[in-house]
């Protein structure tokens, strides 16, 4: 039997294996550090019990109990933490947790329990494990054909004819992230909820279109709208996402041989939409970007550049800028340049040319004019009219 400790103190989840290894040598014990890291684990492995701290950074036990329920029902759930607040307790119960331990966790009361939970296991296994293997496999096949159909690739030989007798009619729903960096754990946050509310919804699967994107397929029953649906994905998204994402989805499909268009559709449809947000990460990034570039408007200030600074896909940062500020970027470069250039035109000994490179200019004729539509008047009227009032 396989099992995972999930926990960010080494200490404690390096002990568990000890008390597990001793007592039951015959099992296989993993270790994560963090919930991606279970979440890496969980896919490679088949894991029958899962002991995961409640406290954890990125994304606590509790959440990632939840998120994975739905993707693996067979495991096991143990939460454990410091903290005894009854709330968490009740939350652990509610999601399924077969219980709550307290650290630090007597040898013989966790032994206890994994031979208890062992024993259930092994009920179970002889009764629905062939069962379960056999309706995954199905499963991940039948994914993994539709991920190539849909993005236009052939299929080979094998009978598209089962997808449209369980799906006569459907819709699509697609979300898309934006991030420079790896996404593996937003991808199975997206996959486990959007399955979910497929599930509670009507009947589907999720597959993976690419590495940032993720691609729905439900059929809703009859007068269902699929707006409420995806309204509910946003929310949920918006809490747990700490990257931009978009959602995009298509009426009512009748014909399955439409879905590499649909999909080519919502693909170009996303280079124009807005991506939402984590609220809290993006006022953070224009935050450092503002401070960027108060402290070097005299330099190179590209979009390109400042969104590099803050990590931000130029496109995203441009929208994410002017939501912020309620200015375009160029805009908003400008007016922080001119401002600065009025506070050293009443220094009499700068030359004109001075100024206009200590603000980011080079060409002394195009500062003029920038400077004259602006404020309507030229740098020298401004210099005159302000050092006489001085």
């Amino acid at each position: 039997m396989d099992i995972l400790i999930v926990d960010d103190e080494t200490v404690i989840r390096e002990g568990i294996q000890r008390t597990l290894q001793n007592r039951f040598p015959e099992h296989n014990i993993h270790l994560a550090a963090n919930a991606e890291q279970a979440i890496a684990l969980l896919r490679s492995h088949r894991i029958q019990i899962v002991l995961t701290d409640i406290l954890m950074p990125g994304m606590t036990g509790l959440e990632f109990m939840n998120m994975s329920r739905t993707r693996h029902p067979h495991v096991k759930w143990v939460v454990i933490s410091a903290y005894s607040e009854f709330s968490y307790a009740q939350e652990a119960v509610r999601l399924g947790a077969k219980d709550y331990l307290l650290k630090p966790i007597g040898k013989e009361v966790l032994g206890d329990m994994i031979g208890k939970l062992s024993e259930e296991i092994a009920r179970e296994t002889e009764l629905i494990e062939d069962a379960e293997l056999l309706k995954a496999n199905r499963k991940y096949l039948q994914e993994a054909v539709f991920q190539r159909f849909a993005q236009g690739l052939d299929t080979g030989r094998i009978d598209m004819g089962p997808f449209m007798e369980q799906h006569p009619y459907f819709h699509l729903i697609m979300v898309k992230m934006e991030s420079d960096k790896p996404v593996f754990l937003e991808n199975y946050i997206i996959e486990n909820v959007l399955q979910e509310l497929i599930e509670r919804y009507g009947k589907g699967f999720v597959t993976v279109h690419d590495n940032k994107s993720l691609l729905g397929l439900v059929t809703l029953p009859s007068g269902a709208s699929v707006n409420q649906l995806v309204d509910e994905l946003r929310s949920h998204l918006v809490k747990y996402l700490k990257v931009p994402f978009q959602i995009m989805n298509t009426e009512l499909i009748e014909q399955f041989q439409a879905v590499p268009a649909e999909v080519q559709r919502m693909r170009q449809a996303s280079t124009t939409q807005v991506y939402e947000h984590h609220a809290s990460g993006s006022d953070r990034s224009i935050e450092v970007a503002l401070q960027y570039m108060r402290t070097h408007y005299q330099a190179d200030l590209s979009l390109e550049k400042v969104a590099s600074i803050v990590y931000l896909n130029p496109v995203y940062f441009s929208q994410l800028f002017k939501q912020k500020t309620g200015q375009g970027f160029k805009e908003y470069v400008t007016h922080l340049r001119l401002e600065q250039a009025k506070q050293l035109l009443l220094n009499p000994k700068l030359k004109l040319a001075d100024v206009a490179e200590r603000i980011g200019y080079q060409d002394m004729r195009h500062f003029s004019q920038v400077f004259r539509k602006k404020y309507g008047v030229t740098p020298s009227d401004y210099r005159q009219e302000h050092t006489q009032m001085v």
